[in-house]
């Protein structure tokens, strides 16, 4: 039989609950709610790995700008627990704004620095220094050894990764790759907002990724080039970037280059921003990755200003 997580709502609960973990071999998995099966499948990847996982359920109003979608982002808490319960998480801390941020609006903030002005940063101002301030505390407050995040968000998995290295915080950033629908778009909470006729549009940009990603034995400029053809012939996907840049600097990178890249899009799609993307091996014998290999990924792009 499965058994419901404990669910911890305040610091105090979840103290207490965390204390009660016999165990240190702890795994944190991060969501804003409204779980599906990618979440699922961090989890899953978690508790494999891991004797204990918590999950945190927290829609952050730091990541968020006043003209983004804030109020209407789903709320879906007993789905969201189900799926919890299914995929066996042991602890959900569930907290409301003023559990994390007792104060208000918090003074100290952690700052992304340039890779957050670029790409999502440059679309999305401050967003992720609101994202790396909330999982600061929330690593602080679960304490886990391993923190899993997906690929898809991988502007994001790369800051992580950055504030965790250059802060010295002890626990290592594990990244999942990108679970994809049957058609495949990406899973994204965002795509409850999608009618029919969007989501056959938005389908442009995991048809694009592909197509850049077979054209990866022949440099950079063909898999722009590739790409590019795919998002042209869909009007109304209004693309905000489409890039081919290295997975540690974010910079394009140039004709000669040969390693690893991250071909990422972002686009418009009725009223959603979807964004995707996919690891790729450039140059010969290349081709689409699930994530990005753990030794470096090529050579080195100078950081984006």
């Amino acid at each position: 039989m499965t058994q419901t997580p404990i669910v911890a709502r305040t610091r105090t609960e979840l103290a207490t609950a965390r204390s009660a973990i016999d165990s240190a071999d702890v795994a944190v998995v991060m969501t804003m709610g409204a779980l599906h099966d990618g979440h699922a499948q961090l989890v899953r990847r978690a508790r494999a790995e891991h004797d204990q996982v918590i999950v945190t359920i927290f829609l952050n109003p730091l990541q968020f700008g006043p003209k983004e979608d804030l109020s209407r982002y789903p709320r879906t808490f007993d789905a969201d627990l189900a799926i919890c319960t299914d995929a066996g998480v042991d602890l959900v801390f569930a907290p409301t704004p003023d559990v994390v941020y007792p104060d208000g609006d918090p003074g100290v903030r952690i700052s992304a620095g340039p890779l957050g002005r670029v790409l999502e940063g440059q679309s999305r101002p401050g967003h992720f220094d609101g994202m790396l301030t909330v999982v600061a505390k929330l690593l602080h407050l679960t304490a886990p050894r391993s923190a899993y995040f997906g690929q898809k968000d991988a502007q994001q998995l790369l800051l992580i990764r950055r504030m965790v290295r250059d802060l010295d915080m002890p626990v290592e950033v594990v990244a999942v790759p990108t679970v994809r629908e049957p058609d495949g778009l990406a899973m994204s909470s965002r795509n409850t907002y999608l009618t029919p006729s969007d989501r056959d549009v938005a389908l442009c940009l995991s048809r694009a990724l592909r197509r850049g990603a077979e054209a990866a034995a022949y440099g950079p400029s063909a898999i722009r080039r590739a790409a590019r053809e795919v998002v042209v012939e869909e009007p109304l996907a209004l693309v905000d970037y489409l890039v081919l840049v290295h997975p540690d600097t974010l910079a394009d990178v140039p004709e000669w280059y040969r390693g690893e890249a991250l071909l990422a899009v972002a686009a418009r799609v009725g009223t959603t921003r979807l964004i995707d993307n996919t690891p790729v091996l450039v140059g010969p014998g290349g081709g689409a990755l699930d994530v990005f290999s753990p030794d470096g990924a090529g050579e080195p792009i100078p950081h984006p200003h």
